[in-house]
């Protein structure tokens, strides 16, 4: 007959068996449900000029290699990418070209996930400093800072009077689509270094004095990309550290953006494929995903 402590020992015994065969039989957990992301914004977004094309809108010479199908492999999300070159803020609630329906139309109330760098293009920012700029510089043979002493504070006064209340109403449009997503707004990496570097005139011939005035130019971008983030709850990715030593002057294989001559890219002062791989990655850093 066996002993009260065997039928202890038995009990047990049947009982952890019992556990063992529910936990083979059970039905395994769902994975979870992926996240709805859309992603929005300019050639910075888009990688125009990185190979290969999506050639579903040649208009908006999109990449397949850009930062949002890298962020959306790593988190298995579901992409809707509306990224198109030469957008501004305004492209975001009307159509920037015939057939292209504004990209705010991609962001619903399921949308999870919104990604953009957006703004560098309204008032013709970029584009304009970097040619008249680099005008300048040819001219003065990289001399001086002929660019800072013709056009002064004209590009930052145009980016507080203009920009940022276009920032403030694209991210709102946003954000009224899809008031519990989470938007991530994406600084830009640098273009130039802080200070000149004689070496990289022949690619990026800017001269000596306007390099740093360029930079600082960039840098008051971001930071009203920053505070217009900031009071439409959005989250700034900021790149000033992430991207220092990666700008266009550096060698190929450490530089993010392309030079203005001379560069890999068909679109020139643009992410390269490593720049638009590190945004993605800083940005899932910084959002905590993947």
């Amino acid at each position: 007959m066996p002993t009260p402590a065997l039928r202890r020992v038995t009990a047990a015994a049947s009982a952890l068996a019992g556990v063992l065969a529910l936990g083979l039989t059970a039905t395994p957990a769902q994975a979870a449900t992926p996240l709805n992301y859309a992603a929005l914004g300019d050639s910075y977004s888009a990688a125009s000029g990185v190979l290969p094309i999506d050639v579903s809108n040649l208009l908006c010479l999109r990449s397949t290699a850009n930062y949002p199908h890298v962020v959306a492999a790593r988190t298995g999300a579901r992409l809707t990418d509306v990224t198109c070159g030469a957008a501004e803020t305004k492209d975001f609630t009307a159509s920037q070209y015939p057939g292209v329906a504004p990209q705010a139309d991609a962001v619903t109330s399921d949308t999870d996930l919104v990604t953009m760098t957006i703004g560098g293009n309204d008032n013709g920012t970029f584009i304009n400093a970097i040619l008249d700029c680099g005008t300048e510089g040819i001219l003065s043979a990289g001399k001086g800072s002929p660019c800072k002493d013709r056009y002064g504070t004209s590009f930052d006064d145009a980016i507080d009077t203009n920009t940022y209340p276009a920032l403030k109403s694209a991210l709102n449009a946003v954000r009224a689509k899809a008031p519990d997503a989470r938007v991530a707004v994406l600084g830009y990496p640098w273009i130039t270094p802080a200070t000149a570097d004689p070496s990289c005139f022949a690619q990026l011939p800017v001269a000596e004095g306007d390099v740093p005035y360029l930079h600082a130019l960039q840098a008051h971008l971001n930071a009203v990309v920053q505070r217009a983030a900031a009071e439409t709850g959005a989250t700034y990715v900021d790149f000033s550290q992430a991207s220092t030593g990666h700008d266009a002057c550096q060698a190929i294989g450490t530089r993010w953006i392309e030079p203005l001559l001379f560069g890999t890219n068909i679109v020139p002062v643009h992410p390269n494929a490593l720049g638009e791989q590190r945004m993605a990655e800083h940005t899932l850093s910084v959002l905590g995903l993947g």
